[in-house]
């Protein structure tokens, strides 16, 4: 059906669709069972990528199903508060809001335990897509957990990437592998599809090696250059970003040094905001990686996913390299 007659001209910069969970993070290392001081804060990875974005002044929509139990009315509370629209949030009363639990290991990433089977996310389907509302975005940004957490969200994804691509809008996807609910068979077979109609992909490097089925990085871009995949923005955490486009050799781009790194949850999704960033304020390909490796760096610099990231004065200043005036 063709709705181009119908479509606004675009009101926001950002629309993602995902699960956001309640988290229950420990605050001591070790094993979880001997933890017995939690903090609580939601966590997904798509809604902290909006709210890093909407912090730095842009305007973002974001939409999934939620239980309604006192956990979604939470998560919608609070994505609401960051000046988020969650207009199109489907309160659902036959399911529960997933949760996980996040152990902190003392070093490396933190381990996290999902308990989000039959969640009420995993009811999101093709039904709960609005095609009008999604060409309102200047960018549709997606992410391949969603299709991981079910067989009616895996075809809702499919057919989020359809209308983005019949509406002309440009879609950012994150493969974001989850091997602990998708395996890497399943994955390579659902996510490459999508990875080759995106305009720009955001893998780590692991994680692409591993959906290229080779040990060698430049290897991974070359299958990924052949199968269609041309723009690459590839995270490789403390080392920075390679940006590897079609046809030209991979730049480097470097990391943005932290004093004291606390976290690394959520860095990628906030790389992902960072990048997103400057390709609304249509900077140049490089200059928006260097983007995403500053608010990348922002969110190591506490605990929590999205809590540390700055506004927009704060965080240009930051990339600028400018002292902060704290007295």
């Amino acid at each position: 059906m063709d709705h181009s007659h119908t479509i606004p001209k675009p009101s926001l910069d950002v629309l993602t669709m995902g699960e956001t969970m309640m988290a229950f993070e420990a605050l001591e290392p070790g094993p979880f069972r001997e933890n017995r001081l939690l903090k609580k804060w939601i966590g997904g990875a798509e809604d902290n990528v909006v709210i890093g974005l909407a912090r730095l002044g842009f305007s973002c929509g974001w939409f999934s199903r939620l239980g309604d139990d006192e956990f979604g009315h939470e998560i919608l509370r609070t994505i609401r508060g960051e000046g988020i629209d969650v207009s199109r949030v489907i309160m659902d009363p036959d399911a529960q809001t997933g949760v996980f639990f996040v152990e902190s290991a003392g070093m490396g990433d933190p381990r996290c335990y999902y308990y989000r089977r039959h969640s009420a996310a995993s009811r999101l389907s093709v039904a709960d897509l609005d095609p009008e509302y999604m060409a309102s975005a200047r960018y549709l940004y997606l992410t391949g957990i969603t299709s991981a957490i079910s067989t009616t969200a895996q075809e809702a994804s499919q057919e989020y990437i359809r209308i983005a691509l019949e509406h002309k809008r440009s879609l950012v996807f994150d493969p974001n592998l989850r091997l602990k609910i998708m395996d890497l068979a399943e994955s390579r077979r659902v996510l490459i599809p999508m990875m080759q109609k995106s305009h720009y992909v955001l893998p780590g490097d692991q994680e692409l090696m591993l959906l290229m089925e080779s040990p060698d990085l430049d290897q991974a871009i070359e299958r990924a250059h052949g199968m269609g995949i041309a723009n690459l923005v590839i995270k490789q955490g403390s080392k920075g970003a390679l940006l590897a486009l079609h046809g030209q050799d991979p730049v480097h781009l470097p990391p943005v040094k932290t004093p004291k790194p606390v976290s690394s949850m959520g860095a990628g999704d906030c790389f992902a905001a960072g990048f997103l960033a400057g390709l609304l304020k249509e900077r140049p390909l490089q200059e928006c990686v260097r983007w995403g490796n500053a608010l990348g760096a922002f969110c190591v610099l506490g605990s929590g996913p999205y809590q540390t990231l700055p506004d927009y004065p704060e965080f240009i200043s930051f990339v600028k390299g400018e002292e902060t005036v704290n007295r």
